[in-house]
C-alpha cells in the first residue's frame, strides 16, 4: 500500500469508527450483511468493516452478499476473484432485475427507484436466510447531501439519510457506516487500491438525473467555499427544531426529554435603551404617560437614550 494510500485509509478508518461509536451501529452478537454492488463505495465499506470488527472487544459476523442483475456486459470474475482472495464470507446472487426494470419503465424514465426496489426486496430475502440482523450499505456523506437538496426541491420535505433505521417490516436495521466520509476520499482510496470496480450498465448511464444536478450543484457551492460539504453535513447534525414551520417537530421539541439538548436562560439585562420616539401621535404621547405616571398622578420625567 502507498503512503498515500495509507494517508486515505486512516482517515476514513477513523471517520467510520467515529460514526459506527456515535450512532451505535455495531453490538455484540451481529450478523451483517455487507451488500456489494461492486462499485468503489461497497468496496471501501467492507475493506474497512473487515479492519475494524477484529478490533471491536466484542464479537461481530460479516458476510459479503453481491447481486448479479443480469445487466449487458456484466462481468463478476474479478469481484469474485477480489473476494476469495480477502478470506471474509461471501455470496453472489442472480436475479435477472435488468429485464423487469427496462421492460416496465420507458426508456426516458428514471431507473433508480424501481430497480433499488427489487434489489433491495432480494436482499432482505437473503438477510433472512443468512440469519443477518443488520445490512451495511455504502452510502456517503455526498449521497446523504445530494438526498438532502433532492428532497428540499423536489419533495417539500427536509429529509436526508440516517446513519440507521429499521426496516418498515421491523425485520433489519440498516446502516450506513461510511455516511460521514467524503466521496472524494472513497475515490481516491479505490483508486489506490485498484478495486475491480463493476459499472452500472442501468442507471449508471442515463444522463439528465436529478441526482446529478445536485452534485454539479454542491460542486458549484464547493468552488466558492472549500469547506461546504463539511459544513451541511454539520448541519444536518445540528438542528434547531423552534427555528422550523413543523407543527409536530415543535411540539415534540417541547415536550422532549430534560436532558435532551437543555434549554439555558439568558442572563438578565440590567440596562437597556430608553427607546424613545423622535415622533408620535398625540393619541401615543398620551398613552405613553398614562402608562409610565406613578402612583400619585405626576408627570413623568424625561430620560435620555441608554447605550449599552
Amino acid at each position: 500500500m502507498t503512503d498515500a494510500a495509507r494517508r486515505l485509509e486512516h482517515r476514513l478508518y477513523r471517520d467510520v469508527k467515529d460514526t459506527c461509536e456515535r450512532y451505535r451501529l455495531l453490538a455484540a452478537g451481529d450478523r451483517i450483511m455487507i451488500a456489494m454492488s461492486g462499485g468503489k463505495d461497497s468496496y471501501t465499506l467492507f475493506h474497512l468493516l473487515t479492519r475494524l470488527v477484529p478490533r471491536l472487544p466484542f464479537a461481530v459476523e460479516l458476510v459479503a452478499v453481491h447481486l448479479d442483475q443480469a445487466q449487458p456486459g456484466y462481468d463478476g470474475a474479478g469481484l469474485r476473484a477480489w473476494l476469495e482472495a480477502s478470506g471474509q464470507r461471501f455470496e453472489i446472487l442472480r436475479e435477472d432485475t435488468y429485464s423487469v426494470v427496462t421492460s416496465r419503465l420507458p426508456e426516458t424514465a428514471t431507473y433508480c427507484s424501481l430497480c433499488s426496489r427489487l434489489r433491495r426486496g432480494i436482499l432482505y430475502t437473503a438477510a433472512e436466510r443468512l440469519g443477518c440482523n443488520k445490512l451495511a450499505l455504502g452510502h456517503h456523506r455526498d449521497d446523504s447531501l445530494e438526498t438532502f437538496l433532492l428532497n428540499l426541491f423536489y419533495s417539500g420535505k427536509l429529509q436526508a439519510m440516517p446513519a440507521s433505521y429499521r426496516t418498515d417490516d421491523g425485520r433489519f436495521e440498516v446502516i450506513r457506516p461510511l455516511i460521514e466520509c467524503g466521496e472524494a476520499d472513497i475515490a481516491a482510496f479505490a483508486a489506490e487500491q485498484t478495486f475491480p470496480i463493476i459499472p452500472c450498465n442501468l442507471c449508471g448511464s442515463q444522463e439528465g438525473l436529478k441526482r446529478d444536478a445536485m452534485t454539479e450543484l454542491l460542486a458549484q457551492l464547493e468552488r466558492d467555499n472549500p469547506h461546504v460539504r463539511a459544513i451541511m453535513a454539520n448541519a444536518l447534525r445540528n438542528v434547531r427544531p423552534t427555528h422550523l414551520l413543523d407543527r409536530d417537530v415543535a411540539r415534540a421539541w417541547a415536550e422532549r426529554d430534560p436532558d435532551i439538548r437543555p434549554a439555558t436562560a439568558p442572563e438578565p439585562r440590567t440596562r437597556h435603551a430608553a427607546a424613545l420616539p423622535v415622533a408620535a401621535s398625540a393619541s401615543a404621547v398620551a398613552a405613553t404617560a398614562a402608562r409610565a405616571a406613578d402612583p400619585a398622578g405626576r408627570p413623568p420625567r424625561l430620560r435620555l437614550p441608554v447605550v449599552d
